[in-house]
């Protein structure tokens, strides 16, 4: 499993996952928006949902969630939550759950492939669309 994709996926909203409030909530808004990511946020609430009783009964994974939430763009906050997260995952006991997250991930990125085939193009009034749909 590619733990940094992960945290990829979840850094920008964890502000909304973990609850930590209007203002890290807006900033988390904020990076969403930047990303293009908002439509991603449906899957890392999954992946928390089942992620999330495992960091917090482990406080280091609890503390490197809460610095993410607060500011996804620190590299050491980030760092080491994929360090929690691969902790967690690897356990014996939580196999399963490292499939089912894995499972998850690779919905994630089906979806992102299918999304990027189309490149929308506004030039003046006209719209093009560049792109291979498969159907």
């Amino acid at each position: 499993m590619d733990i940094a994709l992960l945290v990829k996926l979840l850094a920008p909203c964890l502000p909304f996952l973990a609850g930590l409030g209007q203002k890290a909530a807006e900033k988390g808004a904020e990076k969403l928006g930047e990303q293009g990511a908002t439509e991603l946020l449906p899957q890392a609430k999954k992946i928390w949902e089942k992620l999330h009783p495992q960091v917090q009964v482990k406080a280091s994974a609890q503390e490197a969630a809460e610095e993410v939430a607060k500011d996804a763009d620190d590299t050491d906050a980030v760092a080491a939550l994929e360090q929690q997260l691969q902790k967690i995952l690897e356990a014996p006991e939580n196999a399963t759950l490292a499939a089912e997250i894995a499972e998850i991930l690779t919905e994630t990125e089906n979806h992102l492939a299918e999304t990027a085939k189309f490149n929308v193009q506004v030039k003046d009034s006209q719209v093009g669309v560049i792109g291979d749909h498969a159907t």
